[in-house]
């Protein structure tokens, strides 16, 4: 690997961020207080007054300055311009896109569809072009506009000023990268993922939505939104009552039940299925035991109980090894729930019966979404309108986003246009609160088929996360580096670039598309890889290391000038992170960020290439920007769940 993987981690403490949350903290078993129809009734008129007033809320803020954002700065500018020019057309909003590089920075293209808009009117403009030329005209006097010219049907093509962008970035330097951050409006958001089943192991299909979902909690974090991390795990059902039986037949004194004695879950889990399958004695037992269980039987619910707990201790095991805090709050949570919840439905007149089931019809669907089974059991359908019911209305949230695989998208529309129906969302899907389900691909092995191991048994995700580990740690070793460097520098160094690797791997990727899981490629120092990244910020720390200069005296004391070509290039790309990750936000999708990261690494070198910076006449200015540019990716790697290292 080309020495690449010969990286240090700061001598510092590990961020709250890598610390995953102790489970040992939450209850084995929420009971909360019945609930009346009438108490449903009251918290579902609370939320259903506000709204009836909620507002389109727009991603990018509308009333609170971005600082970070070109895009949202420019569509004042130009808000401004169109108040100006067509002051009878008060619902025109700035149209801002970059352009060109030929032609500039960024384009407003309001002319022709504002032509199409008044022409006839007796207007005095006579086509999009004088349109253009006059909003160019009315633009307000700014620092931040070099030049504009016409292109076309009136497209103004707008060219930043390098002193603005210079003087931006100097006050991120000492204000700090928040200053960049998006400034959402959504006030709340629930982000539900990684969802593992009890007794069961994490597997490679459990990655993507916890490291996307992971991602998405970040960005939002960053973005001023409280994000509740919600673990929806699979911890109710009838599949308890074999595992319980199974328990209670291997281990008699539930006293001695421990992961040692119950030894690999999976392992349990099959066969007790096993058994469930073969022997009618037991599966009566077993279906026994599920009644037992509802009923909050003390030695059931205790079984119930252990299960989970040793459950637990093998996600936190993977969740430790990626960084992950989440909250559980699994199907058991809303359980109690669902009778006042599926009442106040029917009272809507949602719920149906057919052929002795409780569905609500879904307009455009073949099948309906069944509330209620045939036996009167619950399901995913009741659990799943239940947590929204319990979002909305207890925990306050505005946007409730779900991470789960593509396969269950027809599921989540069905459940999304109940809730409509019922009133809890607005239809305008554009208005809040609102829910969206993020679907992702497949991940595949090197025969294009869903990734397994050679004995065709689902890959365990702690075992894969300890094969990056491993890998990274032996390129270390044969680069000599166990000799200069001490064992746990070793081991941080290779969890840092091995996990880091396995996530960026995934997430640079369009999630909506299936990618091919290869150790090889994702552990390549070249091209758009973790380890590629990585390396190139570990550079940049070591140029500013080499230079002997205290970087933070030069924050306060120094001057950025953008006088080459590459320095501003690299400096405009530097300026547009807070609307790359507004943009991420909004359209829920990592991997643009992962290609804005890769892109400021690419530019970072040309410019290194072209601009010498240590001993040269503006090695000031060129540290700055070298130090600007360290900042953004750090911060990139903290949205992506990516430790950073800072020695070669």
């Amino acid at each position: 690997m080309n020495g690449t993987l010969a990286l240090l981690l700061p001598p510092v403490s590990p961020s709250p961020q890598f610390l995953s949350l102790n489970f040992s903290r939450l209850p084995l078993f929420y009971s909360p207080p019945s609930l009346s129809t009438a108490h449903i009734l009251r918290a579902t008129s609370r939320r259903l007054l506000s709204a009836t007033k909620v507002q389109t809320i727009s991603i990018m803020a509308a009333q609170e300055e971005n600082v970070g954002n070109l895009k949202q700065q420019l569509a004042k500018l130009f808000e401004a311009s169109l108040r100006a020019t067509v002051p009878g057309e008060v619902d025109v909003a700035p149209l801002i896109a970059a352009c060109n590089p030929r032609f500039g920075d960024y384009q407003c293209n309001n002319a022709m569809s504002l032509w199409t808009k008044i022409k006839g009117k007796g207007s005095e403009f006579t086509g999009p072009q004088p349109i253009g030329r006059a909003l160019m005209k009315n633009l307000p006097a700014s620092e931040m506009i070099e030049s504009c010219t016409i292109a076309g049907p009136g497209f103004v093509n707008v060219v930043l000023s390098k002193q603005w962008i210079a003087k931006s970035i100097e006050k991120m330097l000492i204000n700090g990268i928040e200053t960049w951050a998006p400034k959402l409006q959504v006030k709340r958001a629930v982000v539900d993922f990684s969802s593992p089943n009890i007794a069961k192991e994490m597997h490679v299909g459990h990655l993507r939505s916890t490291i996307i979902g992971d991602t998405l909690a970040r960005m939002l974090e960053f973005s001023n939104v409280e994000v509740l991390r919600r673990n929806h795990v699979g911890d109710w059902g009838t599949q308890f009552g074999m595992l319980i039986e199974y328990l209670f037949e291997k281990l008699p004194n539930l006293e001695a039940a421990s992961d040692q004695a119950i030894g690999d879950l999976e392992a349990f889990y099959k066969a007790s299925k096993q058994r469930f399958d073969s022997d009618p004695q037991f599966k009566e037992r077993a279906q026994q035991a599920v009644v037992s269980l509802q009923a909050g039987e003390e030695k059931y619910r205790k079984a119930w109980t252990q299960i989970c707990e040793i459950s637990r201790k093998g996600y936190e095991r993977v969740y430790q090894r990626l960084g992950i805090e989440i909250e559980e709050k699994g199907e058991s949570f809303y359980n109690p729930y669902i009778p006042g919840v599926l009442e106040e439905l029917s009272k809507k007149g949602l719920i149906e019966e057919s052929e002795g089931a409780q569905v609500i019809f879904i307009e455009g669907k073949n099948i309906p979404l069944i509330v209620v089974k045939k036996d009167g059991g619950f399901n995913y359908a009741s659990t799943d309108l239940t947590a929204i019911w319990y979002r909305l209305n207890e925990e306050k949230a505005d946007w409730i986003i779900y991470v789960t695989d593509v396969g269950q998208r027809e599921h989540f529309e069905m459940v999304f246009t109940a809730v409509k129906r019922a009133g809890w969302f607005p239809v305008d899907e554009n208005m809040y609160p609102k829910a969206s389900h993020v679907g992702f691909g497949l991940v595949l092995g090197e025969d294009g088929k869903r990734f397994r191991t050679r004995s065709t048994e689902i890959v365990r995700l702690v075992d894969l996360l300890d094969e990056a580990k491993s890998r990274c740690k032996a390129a270390l070793v044969e680069r000599g580096k166990a000799d200069e460097w001490t064992e746990e520098e070793l081991v941080q160094t290779a969890e840092a670039v091995g996990y880091g690797a396995v996530k960026y791997a995934d997430l640079k990727n369009n999630r909506l598309t299936n990618y091919t899981f290869n150790f090889d490629q994702m552990l390549n120092d070249k091209g758009n890889t973790a380890v590629y990244l990585l390396y190139a910020h570990a550079r940049i720390c070591s140029i500013i290391r080499k230079s002997g200069k205290d970087i933070e005296e030069l924050k306060k004391t120094g001057t950025i000038v953008l006088g080459h070509p590459d320095e501003r290039t690299l400096g405009l790309h530097l300026l547009q992170f807070a609307e790359v990750v507004e943009e991420s936000c909004s359209n829920l999708l990592p991997n643009v960020l992962c290609e804005y990261l890769y892109n400021l690494s690419e530019y970072f070198t040309k410019f290194y290439s072209n601009c010498q910076v240590v001993g040269s006449d503006e090695e000031t200015s060129r540290l700055l920007i070298c130090e600007a540019t360290a900042v953004v990716m750090r911060k990139c790697f903290h949205l992506l769940g990516i430790t950073p290292v800072y020695k070669i």
